[in-house]
């Protein structure tokens, strides 16, 4: 861990240090679900995430981003003498975060597809009866949330969002979640792999909006491989949903304080973090 910084703040898995006009953002190997950050982690997972969020920003040079660097050796001192922050953090601009969560769903799956065998409505929008587990929703859909850092994220009615961040807000963050999740998506695709659904984070620097925090990472988003795509059933896992089943099968509330992860859970993540990370990287490589 670090030798000779304490970090400004600590969010659920990430680590932040406060500098004049940017932050240094640390990927932890800390996990979380259900809002509830264990107390076991996941060995090398901050530095796979943070590998594959930076790919994911190159990836997308038409939307303007918040990273300043990448090497923490060219790091203001004394972050540049931190060793723990090699490989896994980033220098990036202070925006004001927005804070909603935008989440793009081109799969009805997860809590989703609960709401829908529920209501018969996802995020408040009807959607026709008999669709089954793992469908693909004729176009993506754009479901906000608005974020909580003390507890649950809230999800709530795009009406809603527009109420409370006005139409100009509004419309550039679903068109910019739209953009993003379309391109992944559809070169994904192309590589036998299905990006289900993902969120993205966007923060005001100098006026403008722009894309922050993680990128199409496995905890930020539901990936699953082409190969074992089957309508009616949930897809093996190749993100954080393995530990999110695991507890499935647990009696436990969502509350803290929350299980003991099993070290062959823990592993198991690992090994699928790095097996999505090669071959995202791949793709990524090819466009």
């Amino acid at each position: 861990m670090y030798k000779i910084l304490k970090p400004n703040y600590q969010g659920k898995v990430r680590d932040i240090f406060n500098l004049d006009d940017s932050l240094v953002m640390v990927s932890s190997d800390r996990i979380s679900a259900f809002d509830v950050v264990f107390k076991e982690t996941i060995p090398e997972k901050g530095k796979i995430l943070n590998r594959m969020s930076i790919n994911w920003f190159g990836f997308f040079p038409e939307i303007p981003n918040h990273i300043i660097e990448t090497d923490h050796k060219k790091f203001p001192a004394p972050f540049n003498q931190e060793e723990y922050l090699e490989g896994r953090s980033i220098l990036v601009k202070k925006c004001k975060r927005i804070d909603y969560e935008c989440v793009v769903r081109g799969y009805i799956s997860g809590s989703a597809f609960q709401e829908y065998k529920t209501t018969g409505k996802v995020a408040g929008i009807s959607y026709p009866e008999g669709m089954l587990e793992s469908s693909q929703f004729a176009e993506p859909i754009f479901t906000p949330a608005r974020k909580n850092d003390q507890g649950h994220d809230e999800n709530i009615s795009e009406a809603q969002l527009l109420d409370e961040v006005g139409e100009s807000v509004y419309s550039e963050l679903k068109s910019k979640s739209l953009f993003l999740y379309k391109k992944a998506h559809d070169h994904l695709e192309n590589y036998g792999i299905i990006l289900a659904d993902t969120k993205f984070e966007f923060g005001v620097w100098e006026n403008e909006i722009i894309l922050i925090d993680e990128l199409l990472t496995p905890d930020s988003s539901r990936y699953w491989s082409k190969d074992s795509y089957v309508l009616g059933k949930t897809p093996p896992s190749m993100d954080k949903q393995i530990l999110r089943n695991y507890l499935l099968t647990l009696d436990w509330d969502k509350s803290p304080p929350p299980p003991q992860l099993p070290q062959s859970i823990q592993i198991e993540i690992k090994e699928k973090y790095l097996e999505l990370e090669k071959k995202v990287n791949q793709c990524i490589l090819q466009k």
